[in-house]
């Protein structure tokens, strides 16, 4: 009786807990470049995986975005940031949309320069911004003049904004110079925001106080090489540690003071993909002009090599969308189209076909899906697994280089005009 007893007991438990969970859907704020993580994962267990942007099937609100701009959206309770260039008027711009409407409640101007020298697949407004829920940070470049042939240096400009859209604060921590124009997207780590200063010149990475944009410590970069590349900062092998990869190098730092950890030469010159991990292993996929998938130890100290690699392959490698992990597996957007997934821990391929005519924007997760957007605006949603499994392929009907932003139940896409919201929400 009393065996009886117990288990209905925990039929009652268990049915209470799956009413509340039911109840109270877990919802996350997309506060940055790839997400809470910076590594494009959402842990929200209900996220759209059919719509069709030229139909409006499962679109929530569809808003014209003004200028141009290749950075993500991130998403802070009810409220969205956006930032762009105004091309004709040579301003960048930070905007806010209601999250729920898309209706635009404020615009402001950050600043107005020449424009810069750029890649053809990059833009004036390519650097995510961040927030912590109590002001949003933004960084672009204030180039000395404007070319469409010589590369333009210039002044790096970070600033941070109200949610009412005023500005607290901006400085210019330093100078910055590429042939491909420029890209940075900060991090947000306790009282500090992150900005990677990698150029053609005398490199840096500069740690600004939130409040009041003071700097508190900078690290001075080796090789001087240009890179785009985000750090993850992660608890790694019983230490805190802000990793990337850049300037001819992948290294790992300490947050709060800037300090080396360790540093391993290459695999190749130039990166843009943001790392990820599994709690053990980091995995970067780069670069230019050699090409590497690779899996690291991140338990070295000072100069490491080869002895950190746990595998590598220069097949069907990245060098701009960022790769994501899902469920044990390394899935990887080459630039060309190309899509592979790899059993994280071994570097097995288990499958690679063609998704996409080309991919800008990294990769995302959601549910144990992996969400593949190519730059025509077609998102063909994966299952990761021993072989290819196309759940749902769905058109947004423009153009998009941003990479998608998750958050309560929807995801918020940016093409060349629009940013669209996707699915009813979060009930």
């Amino acid at each position: 009786m009393r065996d009886l007893l117990a288990g209905f007991l925990c039929i009652f438990l268990s049915l209470t807990f799956l009413s509340a969970s039911a109840a109270e859907p877990r919802t996350e704020n997309w506060p940055g470049w790839r997400g809470p993580r910076g590594d494009g994962t959402s842990l929200e267990p209900q996220v759209p995986t059919k719509w069709n942007g030229q139909t409006g099937d499962n679109i929530a609100w569809k808003t014209e975005i003004p200028g141009t701009g290749h950075s993500s959206p991130i998403v802070w309770g009810e409220q969205v940031f956006v930032v762009t260039c105004l091309d004709d008027k040579s301003e960048r711009a930070l905007i806010c949309l209601d999250r729920r409407t898309g209706k635009v409640v404020w615009q402001q101007s950050v600043l107005a320069a020449p424009l810069e020298k750029k890649h053809s697949l990059n833009s004036f407004a390519s650097g995510t911004p961040a927030t912590d829920g109590k002001l949003v940070y933004v960084t672009f470049l204030a180039p000395d003049f404007s070319s469409e042939k010589e590369r333009t240096p210039g002044d790096m400009v970070v600033a941070a904004y109200d949610d009412s859209g005023q500005q607290q604060w901006l400085v210019r921590p330093g100078r910055f110079a590429s042939t491909h124009g420029y890209c940075s997207s900060p991090v947000l780590f306790e009282d500090k925001v992150i900005v990677n200063g990698d150029h053609d010149g005398e490199g840096y990475i500069v740690a600004l106080a939130g409040d009041t944009g003071k700097e508190l410590w900078r690290i001075t970069r080796p090789n001087n090489t240009r890179s785009y590349c985000t750090p993850i900062i992660r608890e790694l092998s019983g230490r805190t540690q802000m990793i990337l990869s850049g300037s001819k190098c992948v290294a790992s730092y300490d947050p709060r003071s800037g300090k080396e950890f360790w540093r391993m030469d290459g695999p190749t010159e130039q990166f843009v993909a943001s790392l990820v991990d599994d709690g053990r292993l980091v995995y970067l996929t780069a670069g230019f002009p050699e090409r590497h998938v690779l899996a690291i130890k991140p338990d070295g100290s000072g100069h490491v090599g080869e002895e950190q690699i746990v595998w590598r392959t220069r097949k069907n490698c990245s060098y701009v969308p960022s790769p994501v992990l899902c469920y044990g597996h390394l899935l990887v957007a080459a630039d060309d189209g190309i899509a592979t997934c790899y059993h994280a821990a071994s570097g097995e391929p288990q499958w690679t076909a063609r998704l996409g005519k080309h991919f800008s924007a990294s990769l995302v997760t959601a549910g144990g899906l992996a969400y593949f957007l190519a730059d025509d605006g077609i998102m063909k949603v994966v299952r990761p697994g021993k072989n290819l499994d196309v759940v749902a392929e769905n058109p947004l009907g423009e153009y998009c280089y941003a990479s998608p932003a998750i958050s309560h139940g929807q995801i918020l896409i940016r093409g060349e005009n629009h940013l669209y919201c996707i699915g009813t929400g979060t009930p």
